[in-house]
């Protein structure tokens, strides 16, 4: 089983992707937790350094450098794992580029960049208002990075909407609940 949690940044995702790692942890299942940017990557290096802001790139770059380590993602981690019968959670996959691809009015062209990597089982896509999720983005750390402003984000959240109205899979989740709540919900949509 392929999960994936998608989210603007800030809305707690993370946590959530841990929280049922866990669960199936303890219900003897065999896991991999993941995320994107594949931090093992040697293209992460160079995709944080702009994120942030040491190297100004196109937009359609930095687009094209998440789909290349998505790429080397599946192919050293997702794939083998999903092989050896593991339950493989993501921390974003490809829905988060054609998401923010929204920023620059090509979202189609990503799509079809993407469109030959595996479709997950289950996509968790995270909602809370941009304004929230910069809140909490600043209480944690001082400095953001560069897509973490509130009129990025609003523009982002709506690649999301085009993105749920174009896959069935995918399920909203009401970020503004507790941690608990939210889990009990995920657990509940797999299990169904």
């Amino acid at each position: 089983m392929f999960i994936v949690f998608e989210w603007l940044d800030g809305s707690g995702s993370s946590t959530q992707a841990r929280l049922l790692a866990e669960y199936f942890q303890k219900n003897w299942k065999s896991v991999l937790a993941t995320k994107e940017p594949n931090e093992d990557s040697p293209i992460w290096k160079l995709i944080r350094e702009i994120l942030q802001h040491k190297h100004k790139v196109s937009w359609d770059s930095l687009q094209l450098l998440f789909s290349a380590d998505r790429a080397e993602h599946l192919a050293s981690k997702i794939e083998p794992a999903l092989k050896e019968w593991k339950i493989v959670i993501s921390d974003r996959y490809f829905f988060s580029t054609i998401a923010f691809a929204a920023l620059t009015w090509n979202q189609e062209w990503m799509e079809n960049v993407n469109k030959r990597f595996r479709l997950p089982d289950f996509i968790f896509l995270f909602k809370l208002a941009p304004e929230e999720c910069v809140k909490r983005i600043e209480s944690r750390w001082a400095e953001k990075e560069l897509f973490e402003k509130t009129e990025t984000l609003k523009k982002v959240w709506e690649g999301y909407e085009w993105l749920s109205k174009r896959f069935e899979n995918i399920h909203l989740i009401d970020a503004s609940k507790s941690i608990e709540e939210i889990h009990k919900e995920i657990v509940s949509k797999i299990q169904n």
